[in-house]
């Protein structure tokens, strides 16, 4: 059975390459979606970008017929623009110059000329709503990963026995073909399936509470190489934070990237800041040379070009979180603790007017070459797959890209925790040697008590 799905503005947007992905099946474009994609063509940021792309592959589509009557896609379907069913009842209340419910008009349109249609938007009102006059609705995912509680940890918990435990605390080295996974369901142990980079924490077979923390290299089990490392002073308090630690500390030629996910409140800021400080003035010019942070915050990827201001001036605001985290990190010593405010906001201030920290917008990244940088980009479950890769790729020699975010945290309306950058590259990433990766659990939260709490039970 042929289909007909109608495309909102929002899906092109977030994929401009969206009209190839049904087959041979008929793609729709309502005339209204064309106004509001060229609203968009003149933003500097990715939607701007996204517009105009959409645009040149509309265009090139039409030099092989009509859109009216409907070009053939290369899967064997056609693509036309929709200007007809004004005419189309709607419920009394929906105002039909409002763009979403001009598309759902069209849709219900076709559906009495006798087309089976499906709407294809990732605005979660439009869907309701059309559905609730009984058209078929889906969300579009072109780079989708698995639900959030199968994607990759980073991490795992895995048995070996109190003979191999001993062995590794002695010899510093464990073969993998020794570790073991349980299955509660099953009451039995079966063979552990370890990626490289994989952190895990064995447990002994006759006695659980005996362990120890390593890493698989790819060819056997290591321990932990930096468990002693304190930087600025600022220790691990569980074994996410340790493995998370160990991530962070590795060489740049070992770990270009690191990606930690975790919920508020698991340091994952703080640990990444306070050994990037340690980084940069600990290794002076044969090191890193500072730290950029990156917060692709929504509302700042889309105002920052209409506040006045240098380019830092103007994200400064989006950067309080982590503001915050430098004064915990600069006045951490209790023997030298300032005075007042004003001394320690001098000495953060110090940090940013000496360059050893500087803060771009994600979108200014695009195009440039990072070299010997420590890189932080925060929030970064507000990236897109198709940022994410930008931002990867813009990596040169000497550089550690660190991502951190909490996929339960989105703020960008049309991803969720299956289509974030995030967690796209944490799947994609998953068993690369340049890759380390960290998922901190909920009982890892160490902000405060109520943190935990609210965490756990909100």
């Amino acid at each position: 059975m042929k289909l007909t799905y109608v495309l909102d503005t929002n899906v092109i947007l977030y994929s401009p390459g969206a009209i190839f992905s049904f087959a041979d099946n008929d793609v729709v474009i309502p005339e209204v979606v064309l106004e509001e994609l060229d609203s968009f063509k003149k933003n500097n940021n990715d939607l701007g970008a996204n517009a105009r792309h959409a645009a040149r592959i509309i265009d090139k589509l039409r030099k092989d017929g009509s859109l009216i009557d409907g070009i053939v896609l290369p899967g064997g379907g056609t693509l036309r623009v929709e200007m007809n069913h004004y005419d189309v009842k709607l419920p009394p209340s929906w105002d039909k110059n409002k763009p979403d419910n001009r598309i759902i008009q069209v849709c219900k349109g076709l559906k009495e000329k006798g087309e089976e249609v499906v709407l294809i938007t990732k605005d979660t009102f439009e869907r309701i709503k059309a559905d609730t006059i009984n058209i078929d609705v889906e969300d579009f995912y072109e780079k989708v990963v698995p639900e959030y509680e199968s994607q990759y940890k980073g991490r795992c918990d895995a048995f070996a026995s109190h003979s191999t435990l001993e062995s590794f605390y002695k010899n510093r080295y464990m073969d993998v073909e020794n570790l073991f996974l349980y299955s509660e369901e099953k009451n039995e142990y079966y063979k552990a399936d370890i990626n490289i980079n994989e952190f895990i924490l064995i447990k002994s077979m006759e006695n659980p509470k005996q362990t120890a923390l390593g890493r698989y290299n790819g060819e056997k089990v290591v321990p932990l190489f930096y468990k002693d490392v304190k930087p600025l002073g600022i220790s691990p308090r569980n074994i996410g934070q340790k493995f998370m630690l160990e991530a962070f500390l590795t060489d740049s030629k070992n770990a270009p990237l690191v990606i930690v996910k975790g919920p508020a409140g698991t340091a994952k800021t703080l640990f990444s800041l306070a050994t990037g400080l340690h980084k940069v003035m600990e290794e002076g010019e044969d090191g890193y040379r500072k730290i950029l942070i990156c917060r692709p915050n929504v509302t700042m990827d889309e105002d920052i070009g209409f506040l006045p201001g240098t380019e830092e001036e103007k994200i400064m605001p989006f950067m309080r979180p982590i503001f915050d985290n430098l004064e915990i990190l600069v006045d951490s010593d209790e023997k030298e603790r300032y005075k007042n405010e004003k001394e320690l906001y001098d000495k953060i201030k110090e940090l940013f007017d000496r360059r050893i920290i500087t803060t771009e917008a994600v979108a200014y990244l695009r195009g440039r070459s990072i070299v010997k940088n420590w890189v932080i980009i925060d929030e970064a479950q507000n990236l897109t797959p198709k940022q994410v890769k930008a931002v990867i790729t813009r990596v040169g020699q000497g550089t550690k890209l660190i991502l951190v975010g909490d996929p339960d945290q989105i703020d960008q309306p049309f991803l969720d925790s299956r289509s974030n950058g995030l967690c796209y590259a944490s799947e994609k990433m998953k068993g690369s040697k340049l890759c380390y990766q960290v998922t901190l659990k909920d009982h890892e939260c160490e902000r405060s008590p109520l943190a935990y709490e609210g965490a756990k039970r909100l």
